[in-house]
Formats: C-alpha cells, structure tokens, sequence
C-alpha cells in the first residue's frame, strides 16, 4: 500500500512523461523514415525519366510524350502524386541533385520542391543547409526564401562568407547574420532596413 502511495503523488507523472516522449519520438523516427524514402522514390522516378528521355531522338517531343503516359498509367493506381507536373519535378530534381549522397535525410520532398525552384546554386545550398541547421519546416523555409534572406546577407557579406556560416566554416560577426526570422525584424523595428536591402538588391540584378 505504500509502494503504491509512494507512486501516485511521487514520480508517476515523470514516468508517464517519459513514456510518451519515447512514444513521440518514436513517431517523430518513423515520419523522417517515410520522408526520406518518399524523396528517394522521387528521386529514382526522376532519374530514370531523364535516363529514358536520353534514348529519343527527338528528346523534347519524346520526353512530353514520355511524361503524358507515365501519368495517365500511374496517377489512376497511385492518385495525384502522379501528375505530369509532379513528374517534372521528380525529373528536375534529379537534374538538380544528380548524386544521391548529396541528398539531407533531413528534408522532405515539400522542401526540395522550394529548394529546385531556385535556379542559383548557391542561393540554394545556403537555403538547403539552414533548412537543415535551423529545424525549419517547409513553410519557415519558404517563408525565409520570400523574406530574401539570402540577398539580406549579401548586401552586407560577400557570398563565400554567407555560404561559410551556413556550413559551420565560420562564426557569425554581425547581428544581421543571425536575426533571421522576418518577424523579429519587424519586432525590433528593422523592416525598414530590409526593404530598402531588397529594393537594392533588385536594382543592383538588374543591372547585372
């Protein structure tokens, strides 16, 4: 009777807070598992669609045939996900990520459809590797790619620097580097700042 006492009003409900963070993470385990082989699927689909578009003669007319069939085979079995424009992103993906190495368990497939729709390769490394260092989910990293963070940066770095803070290569020096959140901006009165960056940077691309 005592030991039961000494259960309920001592550590039961440390306990079952214990439980439920293996519960929950778990979980958290087995939901990456099926992002990441859920991105390997797409990024198998992709390479074998551009493998095959290779073998036509007339590659263009061939690989939106190719892309038409694959779809009206697959989407009925499989549902949308099968779309001729989720096709072509399965095909541009492996485009953009040839090697599969390269590929962060991290991510899922909401997120490098953010990340292929940038054409610069280092404005997509650097978004790729604070998606990953951050936690960010797929709408914070879409959120940061619309807030021009990237260009933010550079308006007061070079690119090399940029690129090294996001691998961990260097330290941050200035307060801009870190406060990345949009909303922190505005919270401390910055937004001004980062509007008049992004018209610069704007007037700046075009002149290029």
């Amino acid at each position: 009777m005592e030991d039961n006492r000494n259960l309920s009003n001592g550590n039961i409900k440390e306990f079952v807070d214990e439980i439920r963070g293996i519960i929950d993470q778990a979980r958290n385990h087995a939901a990456r598992s099926i992002d990441n082989t859920r991105v390997l699927m797409y990024w198998n689909i992709g390479k074998r669609i551009f493998e095959k578009e290779q073998q036509g003669k007339d590659r263009a007319d061939y690989g939106s045939f190719l892309l038409r069939t694959l779809s009206k085979n697959l989407a009925p079995a499989y549902g949308s996900g099968f779309s001729v424009r989720q096709l072509e992103m399965c095909r541009q993906f492996y485009r953009t990520y040839p090697i599969a190495n390269t590929l962060c368990s991290q991510l899922n497939w909401s997120q490098y459809k953010l990340l292929i729709a940038i054409p610069d390769k280092d404005k997509r490394e650097y978004y790729q590797l604070e998606a990953v260092n951050e936690g960010w989910s797929k709408r914070q990293l879409e959120r940061q790619i619309n807030s021009m963070l990237y260009e933010r940066l550079l308006m007061s770095n070079d690119k090399e620097s940029v690129l090294a803070v996001a691998r961990k290569e260097r330290t941050p020096e200035s307060p801009l580097e870190i406060i990345k959140d949009p909303m922190v901006l505005e919270f401390l009165g910055l937004e001004k700042i980062q509007l008049i960056m992004r018209r610069t940077w704007r007037a700046r691309s075009s002149h290029i």
